[in-house]
C-alpha cells in the first residue's frame, strides 16, 4: 500500500489554480476520480469548457504537484473537457441545435466589437468546440466580409436556411440575403422580427456555442433582443477611454436588467505597438476595462492590442485567428475564448432536456 492518501493527493491538486476558472480543480468540481494504488496515482479531471490548447499544460502542472508527494512512484493525470447547456432568461425557449448562446455587445460603435466577436468564435473553434456566429447587426452587417463569404444560404425545404460555413464556423447574416451596398431602411419591430427569423429559421447543427454579434448601443432593438433571444451569457467589448467606458457600463446595466449574466469585459485597442520602432503607447488611455471590471465585480477577460494586422486580416476575409494561428494575437484571442467559456461553465446549467415529458394517452 502507498503511504499517500487520497486526501493528500486532493490537497496537492488544490495548489494548482486554473487561470481560466480562477479556481483549483477540486473547488470547481472538475476532479472526477482519484485512484491511489500501490504508489501509483491516477487522476481524472473534466473541464467544462473547450481547452485543446490548455489540457496538456494543465495535466503536466497537476502531475508535477502529485509526483512531488513522498511515496508516489508514478502518476497519471487525464484532463478532458466537454460543454454543457446553460440556463437562459426566464420565459425564453432555447434554440434547437444550440447548447449555449453568448452575446457580444458594446455600448457604442467603433470599439472593434464585430472583429472581436468573429475572432472569439474562431478561437473557441480552435479550442475544439463546435461554433456558430449570428450577425445581429441588421443595419450594418459585417460578418460576411470578415468571413470572406459572398454567397446566399441554401434552403432545403423552402422555409428554413442552412448556415453558411467558413473556417469550420457556421454563420448567418442579413448580409447573405441582400446586396452589400443595399441599406436596410427598417423600423425597430421589423429589425427584431428579421433577427428572430435569422436565428430560429437557421438549421444550426449541434453547436456548443453560438456567438451573437449584437448591434452597438443599448436602445429598443438591443433591449428587445436581450429579452427575446435565449442568451446564456454576455461579453462586453470596450476600449480604455472614458467615453467608451461610459457606454460599456450602460450595456452592462442592460444585461443586468434582463438577468443575463455578464461573463466579463474585453478591452480592445488596449495598447499600440509601433510597427516601425516597437514603441508601446496607450493611445486610448490605460486600464479602463480593468477598472470597469473591478467596479462591477465582473471578470476581466483580457486585453487586445491596436494592431494593423487585426484590421487587415478581417478586411481581407481571413480573421487573425485563422490567418496567423500561431501568432501572439491569435493566442490572446484563444486565452480570452477559454476564459469566457470557463466563466460560462460556472453558471447554472439547463436541465430541461433531462426532465421527462408527460404524455396522456386515451385508451
Amino acid at each position: 500500500m502507498s503511504g499517500v492518501s487520497e486526501a493528500q493527493v486532493e490537497a496537492a491538486l488544490k495548489e494548482v489554480i486554473d487561470p481560466h476558472l480562477e479556481q483549483d480543480p477540486v473547488s470547481s468540481k472538475c476532479v472526477k476520480k482519484i485512484d491511489v494504488t500501490d504508489g501509483k496515482i491516477t487522476v481524472d479531471v473534466a473541464l467544462g469548457y473547450p481547452a485543446e490548447g490548455w489540457v496538456e499544460t494543465f495535466a503536466a502542472l497537476l502531475k508535477d504537484k502529485i509526483t512531488a508527494l513522498d511515496g508516489v512512484a508514478d502518476a497519471t493525470v487525464n484532463v478532458t473537457w466537454s460543454v454543457s447547456s446553460h440556463s437562459v432568461q426566464k420565459g425564453v425557449q432555447p434554440i434547437a441545435g444550440v447548447k449555449n448562446m453568448i452575446a457580444v455587445a458594446s455600448g457604442k460603435g467603433g470599439v472593434g466589437k464585430s472583429t472581436t466577436a468573429v475572432n472569439l468564435a474562431l478561437a473557441l473553434s480552435a479550442e475544439g468546440a463546435s461554433v456558430g456566429i449570428l450577425d445581429a447587426d441588421i443595419y450594418g452587417p459585417s460578418q460576411p466580409r470578415m468571413l470572406g463569404i459572398n454567397t446566399k444560404p441554401e434552403s432545403k425545404d423552402g422555409r428554413t436556411m442552412e448556415p453558411v460555413v467558413s473556417y469550420d464556423l457556421q454563420s448567418m447574416s442579413i448580409g447573405y440575403l441582400v446586396d452589400e451596398e443595399t441599406p436596410m431602411i427598417w423600423r425597430g419591430p421589423m429589425v427584431t422580427q428579421a433577427l428572430e427569423q435569422l436565428l430560429k429559421d437557421t438549421n444550426w447543427n449541434d453547436l456548443d456555442y453560438l456567438i451573437i454579434d449584437l448591434p452597438p448601443g443599448t436602445g429598443d432593438t438591443q433591449l428587445t433582443l436581450a429579452q427575446k433571444v435565449p442568451v446564456s451569457g454576455a461579453v462586453i467589448v470596450t476600449t480604455p477611454q472614458d467615453i467608451a467606458l461610459l457606454d460599456a457600463r450602460k450595456a452592462y446595466k442592460m444585461f443586468e436588467k434582463v438577468e443575463v449574466p455578464v461573463l466579463g469585459v474585453i478591452e480592445n485597442m488596449s495598447i499600440h505597438i509601433c510597427s516601425k520602432c516597437g514603441n508601446e503607447e496607450h493611445i486610448f488611455g490605460e486600464g479602463g476595462g480593468m477598472r470597469m471590471a473591478e467596479q462591477y465585480d465582473v471578470n476581466y477577460l483580457g486585453a487586445l492590442p491596436l494592431d494593423i494586422h487585426i484590421r487587415e486580416d478581417t478586411d481581407g476575409g481571413k480573421p487573425t485567428v485563422v490567418a496567423d494561428p500561431d501568432g501572439r494575437v491569435a493566442q490572446i484571442y484563444r486565452e480570452i475564448a477559454r476564459r469566457t467559456a470557463a466563466k460560462l461553465s460556472l453558471e447554472g446549467r439547463d436541465y430541461s432536456a433531462k426532465f421527462p415529458s408527460i404524455v396522456i394517452e386515451s385508451n
